[in-house]
């Protein structure tokens, strides 16, 4: 004999509040990349930027002469400095749990920045 008052819950038993059925789908771990993606974004472009700042510095600094010690330690300082930030976002991005999260498009400026780097340095005849 059935019940005249049939369940509503299709088999689970009532809570007291109902569920929207978006809640009812297993989680998917893939679901929280777009949060992951913002949040290692923020290291990553502040990285590049001041990459690209001392990179800049390196490039616009212009040695009086070659008795100009002060300005050629200044470009291998900021050449320095941004070789290392971009090899910091490099790392980062080498980092298995961040690849699947951010693809190569995110690493490739910090890389070209510390090329650049490296050849201003090199080229800076210190």
């Amino acid at each position: 004999m059935q019940s005249s008052n049939p369940s509503r819950t299709g088999g689970r038993q009532e809570t007291g509040h109902s569920r929207h059925p978006v809640d009812d789908r297993p989680h998917h771990p893939d679901d929280d990349r777009r949060l992951l993606r913002v949040i290692l974004a923020v290291p990553v472009v502040l990285l590049t930027l001041a990459a690209a700042f001392f990179l800049w510095l390196a490039v616009s600094t212009r040695p009086d002469g070659d008795w100009d010690q002060a300005a050629y330690g200044g470009i291998e300082l900021a050449c320095g400095l941004s070789v290392v930030l971009a090899g910091a976002v490099g790392a980062l991005w080498l980092a298995p749990s961040v690849r699947r999260v951010m693809r190569w498009p995110w690493a490739v400026p910090a890389v070209v920045l510390g090329v650049v780097a490296v050849v201003r340095w090199v080229s800076s005849g210190a």
